[in-house]
């Protein structure tokens, strides 16, 4: 077999995959180059801080909230439909922030394109497991993870530069421009390539709570040890800046340069732990990624000089070696004919959750930096140790994808 088909083959690229990757890496580009300059965008136009905490706080809460709708749509109209749709949703909300440049209609606009990554995910994850064989899931959820890095990292450079050329106001602008662009060009990449789900035998569930009566026990056991997990992550999570700058030490570029080791040392492990976990159970790949998240506060309790910091970084980026495994775990456990609603569903939930550990996050600062790093190693350690002893694994696939 040729290299290229044999290194096709490992990756689990069918057309299907290539177009959703593709589509990722172009509304990815349009969403940071933009996105992320909206608070520098809000004071321009006058809108105070106050409009940045609303936005924060949206982003948040939207984020949570979305992610069911996107999960029934998909299941209502199939992932192909529904993509448009969510496509179309963002678009629209940047063609409002194009059209009228007050900080009022940004907010406006933001309410429909910030949804675009809470809407699509479960109808990313349906396509996957439906195109991909048991055994190549892993692999498919980490592509869509490793790609999704590649904006991140591109998108903030370029909005950058459009910045330092045209200003604030007309720089930020010129990037929702651009992203609307961008996608067109993955609205029609979509369409065009991407086949229609031929299984709509679909019934979708609007009702969140009928459809948690088909959650199953394994699933509920991941998601309360995930919401822990979260919560170990998101209590220390606004307040990591703050440490290693005003505590540590180091500079905005040092603390740059941190988050940029840790990007990169979760893009080195996606591809290689994705081949492992479809080879044998997802279970201890989860259970190492959770073991990451605990020890990361720990860590930054006693990093005081900036190597130290970096050892720290690259524990936080380690955090990543079971994420996407994890996401093929909940599709594998969802039922067959509600896999994206069920997606949608355990976000919802554990999102909801979750979002209440920023107030306690604060509140705990507030009493010492190490009541925080401590409070929420704690929860890690709980998380954990629920997974490790009541979490389930499915039987081991073979090569063919069959459950043996």
């Amino acid at each position: 077999m040729p290299l290229r088909r044999r290194l096709i083959d490992f990756l689990g690229l069918r057309k299907n995959i290539a177009a959703l990757l593709a589509m990722v890496i172009l509304v990815g580009m349009g969403e940071k180059m933009a996105e992320r300059f909206l608070p520098i965008y809000l004071l321009a136009l006058g809108g105070g801080v106050m409009s940045i905490g609303l936005l924060n706080g949206m982003d948040n809460l939207l984020s949570a909230l979305y992610s069911f709708p996107g999960g029934y749509l998909s299941d209502r109209l199939g992932y192909k439909r529904a993509l448009a749709v969510f496509n179309l949703i963002a678009m629209a909300g940047y063609v409002i922030v194009i059209i009228f440049p007050v900080w009022q209609a940004v907010i406006l606009g933001a309410i429909l394109f910030i949804s675009w990554t809470a809407l699509s995910l479960p109808a990313t994850m349906s396509l996957v497991a439906a195109v991909l064989p048991s055994n190549k899931r892993t692999m498919g959820v980490s592509l869509h993870s490793l790609v999704r890095r590649i904006p991140m990292a591109l998108g903030p450079v370029v909005g950058g530069l459009l910045i330092a050329r045209f200003g604030e106001r007309d720089g930020v602008r010129l990037a929702f421009v651009v992203a609307l662009f961008f996608g067109v060009v993955a609205l029609a990449m979509q369409q065009l390539l991407i086949d229609d789900d031929k299984q709509r035998k679909v019934k979708a569930e609007s009702n969140p709570f009928a459809l948690f009566q088909f959650m199953s026990a394994d699933l509920r056991n991941l998601l309360v040890s995930d919401i822990l997990i979260r919560f170990c992550e998101q209590i220390p999570y606004a307040f990591v800046v703050v440490w290693a700058m005003k505590n540590v030490g180091v500079t905005a570029p040092q603390f740059g340069l941190l988050t940029t080791i840790e990007m990169i040392v979760a893009m080195l492990i996606y591809i290689p732990v994705a081949y492992l976990a479809d080879r044998s159970g997802k279970k201890p790949f989860v259970v190492i990624t959770f073991v990451n998240f605990t020890i990361f506060p720990l860590f930054l309790l006693f990093a005081r000089t900036f190597p130290l910091l970096i050892v720290a970084f690259i524990i936080r980026g380690m955090k990543e070696f079971g994420e996407p495994t994890r996401k093929a775990l909940i599709m594998d456990l969802a039922p067959e004919d509600k896999k994206a609603g069920m997606f949608g569903l355990y976000y919802l939930m554990r999102d909801v959750i979750v979002s209440l550990a920023a107030f306690g996050g604060a509140f705990l600062w507030q009493m010492s930096p190490q009541t925080n790093f401590l409070v929420a190693a704690g929860f890690g350690l709980l998380g954990t140790t629920c997974f490790a002893l009541f979490g389930k694994d499915l039987v081991k696939p073979n090569q063919s994808g069959k459950v043996l």
